[in-house]
């Protein structure tokens, strides 16, 4: 079960990809069962030798489907779960991380990452974080050359995601640990 208690939550996914490592700061405060389920994901191994099997130029890059079709993909829930949409969280400029979804409260492991502005998606998916960290790989993402599916011809795996209950130290890989609710505490 989703845990709502600030000082538990997960406040960042680190995503090392084959084109790089890149960070991804939580809303846990506005869509927590959201952001629960990404890094819930994240620390099972869900995601880990997925790809992004959706990137298209100036517009968004999609992952977290482990069929590597779009059609796949279950949350932490079980099959899909609701919504979180806040009209506080817009599809503002590039590097907000939103759910894909296949219509209203279709959200499973599925998300995305805006390359620019997308004001025409707001209100239709959930946006839960933002790119804390490594915009410029997820820039790099967005040039691969890709087929007339919007598929990538060279895959962009992702290696390993991990959760994390505080940003990430500088030059650290792997931030797991207790001495997160201190920081916690302090923001």
């Amino acid at each position: 079960m989703a845990s709502t208690n600030n000082v538990d939550s997960y406040t960042h996914v680190q995503f090392e990809t084959s084109m790089g490592t890149f960070v991804v700061e939580l809303y846990y405060r506005h869509a927590p069962r959201t952001c629960y389920n990404l890094a819930a994901l994240a620390e099972s191994g869900y995601y880990n030798g997925t790809i992004f099997h959706r990137i298209i130029k100036d517009f968004m890059i999609q992952g977290g489907d482990p069929t590597g079709t779009g059609r796949g993909g279950e949350s932490v829930y079980g099959g899909k779960f609701e919504d979180e949409i806040s009209r506080n969280l817009k599809h503002v400029g590039a590097g907000v991380v939103s759910m894909a979804n296949s219509g209203p409260n279709t959200n499973g492991s599925q998300f995305f990452i805006t390359l620019k502005p997308t004001p025409f998606l707001d209100g239709k998916h959930t946006v839960f974080g933002r790119v804390y960290s490594g915009m410029g790989i997820i820039q790099r993402m967005g040039l691969v050359a890709t087929d007339g599916d919007d598929r990538p011809k060279n895959d962009v795996k992702i290696h390993r995601a991990f959760a994390l209950r505080s940003p990430p130290e500088a030059g650290s890989s792997h931030n797991h640990g207790q001495q997160q609710f201190a920081q916690l505490m302090l923001s």
